[in-house]
């Protein structure tokens, strides 16, 4: 029996992570917290499309389908492309949707042994024979908990993983200060592209920074 793998995000990076654990024998368990794949491509902005030519952003052995012609597909191309790809390669049936990880432990050797040793897991070798990977797992559609034993764990949550990068403002010099209101990029992409639309309508909106997300929502608000 293969060595179990988990695998902690099914986005792009949690995918490739499981077609290759796969194809080295081993067992995956791909565990994501929302209810389907993609990752960060599953909530965007209306007006969101591919920021580099399609054919620098595939996977090698699964390349775009003929009928997507365009250089910067949208975000609903994007996702019919991770979703064909994980079709494909069945790898959706070692996804458990809904399951939150809220905690990760090594057991095995004891504390002052793991600070001794100079190599990983003290030989070198990726899966060690001296322990386990304890990762307990919450199910978000129902209070319960549940444990896993594994052999390895490779995180896949990308730096993007629901978490906002929010500054930190000196006292009374932050977002409180300001009458009207406040929000993160990332609430604005949680919304529906009507509602989204709707709240931005006949208003003046200041937008804080200059990456691809603030470069959309101008783009948004301007229409």
């Amino acid at each position: 029996m293969g060595k179990k793998v988990a695998i902690i995000g099914a986005g792009i990076s949690g995918l490739l992570a499981c077609k290759y654990t796969l194809s080295k024998g081993f067992q995956p368990i791909v565990f994501e917290s929302s209810s389907t794949i993609g990752g960060v491509w599953t909530k965007t902005f209306e007006s969101t499309k591919l920021q580099t030519p399609k054919a620098v952003y595939q996977f090698s052995d699964f390349p775009w389908p003929s009928s997507v012609t365009e250089d910067f597909p949208n975000q609903h191309q994007v996702m019919d492309y991770i979703q064909s790809y994980a079709q494909h390669f069945d790898l959706l049936r070692h996804i458990k949707f809904n399951t939150k990880v809220c905690g990760i432990e090594y057991e095995g050797p004891s504390e002052d042994e793991m600070q001794s040793w100079s190599l990983w897991a003290g030989t070198g070798e990726p899966f060690s024979s001296k322990g386990k990977w304890k990762v307990m797992v919450e199910d978000k559609q129902s209070p319960s908990t549940e444990v896993y034993l594994v052999d390895f764990v490779v995180l896949c949550i990308g730096r993007f993983s629901g978490i906002p990068n929010i500054p930190k403002f000196p006292p009374n010099k932050g977002p409180e200060e300001f009458h009207g209101e406040v929000i993160h990029s990332m609430e604005y992409a949680s919304k529906d592209y009507e509602s989204a639309a709707e709240f931005v309508k006949g208003k003046q909106v200041t937008v804080v920074g200059f990456q691809k997300s603030a470069l959309d929502i101008a783009m948004e608000c301007s229409n």
